[in-house]
């Protein structure tokens, strides 16, 4: 039987992701507004207008689904345990909750899932699906997101130094973001931690100054004092549980 996905906030990443699994599954999506209705219809998704902080999701038929992929950029506690607690009294087995790299501090060394976080509402509100009793959580904390309207060159600012000039980069192409879940989706892994990142790391300054140079802008000014913090997410695991291969995994493409 084809499973159904819900995803929960269709954005940046959650509009194409709901649209990529439309090839292979039924997709229920949603938005605050009636924003991607008609780009939905047209791919046979069901769309739906949710607030996370409506308290009527429990009774939506929205969460009618085998699995819900939450990839929105709420940092709420209050309202995803509300949420959760009416994911526990739906059909839904699975959750894979869309986290960030910034859990971790940069203590200038590399970064696992083993790693431990810090105290910010985001690794507080992973904690709550982790410790849900009905359901598995698959976390995936994605490093900066990339791609298509998101170039880093539009990070470099002519009127502002840059900070961190040997720290390292770490981002992930939303190609990458998109095809990761579907390998989770194809995969029962019950609760489980995945940092999603590319395997090139280089260093801020020379990173953005090859930007600058390649895109035709000023090249970047660092700040001669920086005391640079950083970290190296590994992503050792995402490649050898999934047997994954980046599809952007060289920054210096880009």
């Amino acid at each position: 039987m084809t499973k159904t996905i819900s995803v929960l906030g269709c954005g940046w990443l959650g509009k194409p992701l709901a649209l990529k699994l439309s090839d292979n599954y039924v997709v229920k999506a949603s938005n605050r507004t009636h924003e991607n209705r008609s780009t939905f219809e047209h791919h046979n998704i069901i769309h739906y207008i949710i607030d996370i902080q409506d308290e009527s999701l429990v009774r939506s038929e929205f969460l009618k689904a085998d699995i819900l992929v939450l990839p929105i950029a709420h940092k709420n506690s209050s309202d995803f345990k509300r949420l959760i607690a009416s994911i526990e009294k739906s059909w839904i087995k699975q959750v894979i909750f869309i986290s960030s790299t910034s859990v971790y501090e940069n203590k200038n060394t590399i970064v696992t899932e083993e790693t431990p976080t810090n105290s910010s509402d985001l690794a507080q509100i992973e904690q709550l699906f982790l410790k849900a009793k009905n359901f598995d959580t698959t976390l995936i904390r994605f490093a900066g997101l990339y791609g298509y309207n998101r170039n880093p060159v539009n990070f470099i600012s002519s009127t502002k130094t840059m900070s961190n000039p040997e720290g390292y980069i770490n981002l992930i192409h939303r190609d990458d973001c998109i095809a990761i879940i579907e390998k989770i989706i194809s995969k029962n892994l019950g609760n489980t931690v995945f940092n999603a990142c590319c395997s090139s790391h280089p260093k801020r300054k020379d990173f953005y100054t090859g930007l600058a140079t390649k895109y035709g802008k000023p090249l970047p000014e660092f700040e001669a004092t920086s005391k640079d913090r950083f970290k190296i997410v590994s992503n050792d695991k995402l490649v050898h549980t999934l047997n994954y291969t980046f599809i952007h995994n060289d920054l210096t493409t880009i």
